[in-house]
Order: structure tokens, then C-alpha cells, then sequence
């Protein structure tokens, strides 16, 4: 795991998803459209906007995957791809909103198989993946090839990584932190829950609730803060 992993899911085992068992509905064209030019100013209740409303998305791609891997982890990483769609996503380029973000959704969801060691022999990097809007089929080695150069760029993460662990520090205990970084490998190797309450010495099930309160800490102290 690592911080985009975390950002995910902030969005989608806290907050909201906490009390609610339904995600929700995708916003109307015209509200879409202002809260993408307000994301790009900068807005992050704007950003925030667009994540929750196509956290249904990320649903629906990842039960396409539910066989091949646990749905909490197809969820995260799902929601990893989705955000960094909204960020790179240009409203110029005639595409819609959820067809580009079910495209980045996917592939990072394909390359997340295409790692572990235990799908290595059902993906290959020549496989294709899908079309581009000419019709012109792409492989996940073009993919790969074309994310060195996505809108998360390691200079903007870097920087986003040390505004997060900051909000961290001022809002969590110390126990809290502990687990967040070992879980999100925030500066060191990530680490099983499992791993985590071993290094820490209490239960796996005490840190799941720690983890969970934790995450939801975070996300309130984002939503107050420009992140």
C-alpha cells in the first residue's frame, strides 16, 4: 500500500460508507461540469464531490474482478485509478466523465493483478485491454508506457504525501499514526493488519478499528482543510 492507496481509502471505508450501505447517484451534467472547473481551480470540496459520486463506478468495475481477487482490494485500487482520472481528466477532449474514469478505473485495476505473483500467468503485458475512442485497441504494456507520465507525477505526490502526513500528525495519536503508516507503508515497508499487530502487540481486530477511525479522523480534518 502506499499514499494514494490511503487517500483511497479514506474516500471509501470512512466517512460516509460508515453508516451507509448504498453509494452515491453520479451528479447531473451541469453539476459535473462545475464541480470539475472548481477541482481544477484547486477546490478540494469540489474534488471531494466528484470522488463520492463515482465511488458506484468503482463498484461495478471491480465485481467484474471479484473472482480473481478480494473486493476490498479491487475497491482501493479501483478507487486509486478513479482519482487520479478526475485529476487528469481534460473536459476539452469531447470524452465523458465516466467513460474516461471506467478506463483508468480498469487499467489500474489490470495492473494490480498484472503484479501479484499469483495472476501473473492470466495477464500479460501484450494482452489488450480495451479501445481508445478512435476504436484503436491498446495493451497494458502502452498503459504501463503512458502512466510514467500521468497527472500524479512523483514530484506532486511527494508533495501531497507530506501535506497528508502532516494532517496526520496534528490529528491522530500516536497509536493511530503508528498504524496508519505501517499499514499504508508511509515511509516504511506496508504491512498485513495481521503484521502490524504483531509489531505492535495487540490484536488484528484492534487494529481493523483502529485503522477504520483513524482513516475517518483524516477525512473529516480533509474536508476542513485545502488538500
Amino acid at each position: 500500500m502506499n499514499f494514494l492507496t490511503m487517500l483511497a481509502r479514506i474516500f471509501f471505508f470512512s466517512g460516509y460508507f460508515t453508516k451507509n450501505t448504498s453509494y452515491p447517484e453520479p451528479l447531473p451534467y451541469e453539476q459535473e461540469q462545475k464541480y470539475l472547473a472548481l477541482a481544477k481551480q484547486g477546490n478540494a470540496q469540489a474534488r471531494e464531490k466528484l470522488i463520492n459520486h463515482n465511488l458506484r463506478l468503482v463498484a461495478h468495475i471491480a465485481k467484474k474482478y471479484s473472482a480473481s481477487a478480494e473486493l476490498d482490494d479491487l475497491l482501493s485500487v479501483g478507487s486509486i485509478g478513479m482519482i487520479k482520472g478526475i485529476g487528469s481528466y481534460q473536459q476539452d477532449k469531447g470524452t465523458a466523465l465516466a467513460t474516461y474514469l471506467a478506463r483508468c478505473i480498469e487499467n489500474e485495476i489490470l495492473m494490480m493483478l498484472r503484479s501479484n505473483k499469483r495472476y501473473r500467468n492470466t495477464l500479460y503485458l501484450q494482452d489488450r485491454i480495451g479501445t481508445d475512442d478512435e476504436g484503436n485497441a491498446y495493451t497494458l504494456m502502452e498503459v504501463l508506457e503512458q502512466q510514467e507520465d500521468s497527472v500524479f507525477k512523483q514530484v506532486e505526490q511527494s508533495i501531497l504525501s507530506k501535506k497528508l502526513d502532516d494532517i496526520m500528525k496534528r490529528t491522530l495519536t500516536k497509536r493511530e499514526y503508528s498504524i496508519l503508516k505501517y499499514r499504508y507503508g508511509l515511509g516504511v515497508t506496508p504491512l498485513t493488519q495481521l503484521q502490524t499487530a504483531s509489531k505492535l502487540g495487540i490484536s488484528r481486530s484492534y487494529v481493523s478499528r483502529i485503522e477504520t477511525k483513524a482513516l475517518a479522523k483524516v477525512k473529516a480534518k480533509l474536508n476542513k482543510e485545502d488538500f
